[in-house]
């Protein structure tokens, strides 16, 4: 039975790179997995008042930003079709014209069909993070954030952020169709940030999965001076970590995301591909 993945693309106001498309293609590569992108072209309501023709021309405006959302999914799709073409994996895409405050929504609706879900980040795009943000906590499904400046082309090294919880276990379950093409596992436990269920418990899940054929380390690190979501990222870019898997901490507040500290600090500051599972 062959994976599944889910690649939603923002177009406007901030159109992902084409990196999210090399990377995207790369991931569903390595799990042998098949691909579908759905293109979101921006839908603006138009603007009936009188004033707004005269002094602004806000209906030419407003057919030039959709024209322009429109040329921006079309490469971006043309571009995840070569890429799995060279890379041979088989994809569809599609594209849907969705009001802008909708388009985390219809990505998330989107997205329970799939198994993974991949999201381009890209520094300072808006769009791109509150689809991230909607899709991580409204779909039910493992997402992985692909920053524009990091490449996933190889995932052999995990490193796996734990804390005993239920958010981290589920995140770990998420991740084993990685773990299973993984040749370096770590499992990370920042030990004074707050107390963890169990002083042992990065020890103890890496001796199941060692039990699983995975060769697996436990690593426990020291938050120190910087934010945890810092902490996790830097040592795991030091082990020469791939793919960082862990819990997403938050709740959904009629469109208002409260995140857990480590959640926030790695969606203000994405350094390397993260699997993100709520």
């Amino acid at each position: 039975m062959k994976i599944q993945v889910f690649l939603p693309l923002a177009t406007f106001p901030d159109a992902n790179t084409d990196a999210v498309t090399v990377n995207a293609v790369a991931i569903a590569a390595q799990l042998h997995a098949d691909l579908h992108a759905l293109a979101l072209h921006a839908r603006i309501p138009p603007v009936s008042s009188p004033l707004s023709r005269i002094l602004l021309d806000l209906p030419a405006r407003i057919r030039e930003a959709e024209t322009l959302s429109l040329q921006a999914g079309g490469r971006l799709l043309a571009k995840v079709v070569d890429e799995g073409a060279r890379q041979d994996v088989a994809v569809t895409t599609a594209s849907e014209a969705v009001l802008l405050a909708a388009q985390g929504d219809v990505a998330t609706e989107q997205a329970r069909y799939f198994d993974i879900c991949v999201v381009g980040w890209e520094t300072d795009n808006q769009t791109s993070r509150m689809i991230a943000e909607a899709v991580i906590f409204g779909s039910g499904k493992p997402t992985v954030l692909l920053p524009d400046s990091a490449s996933a082309a190889r995932i052999e090294h995990v490193s796996i952020a734990w804390d005993g919880s239920r958010v981290a276990a589920r995140a770990v379950t998420d991740a084993l169709p990685f773990l299973a093409h993984a040749s370096r596992v770590h499992v990370l436990a920042v030990v004074d940030e707050k107390p963890l269920k169990a002083v042992d418990g990065a020890e103890r899940l890496a001796a199941l999965l060692r039990k699983r054929g995975l060769n697996a380390d436990a690593l426990d690190i020291k938050a120190e001076d910087c934010p945890i979501a810092v902490t996790l990222q830097e040592r795991s870019i030091e082990l020469g970590t791939d793919l960082l898997v862990m819990g997403g901490y938050g709740h959904s507040r009629v469109r208002d995301f409260v995140l857990g500290g480590a959640t926030e600090g790695v969606l203000s500051d994405l350094r390397l591909p993260i699997l993100m599972s709520h």
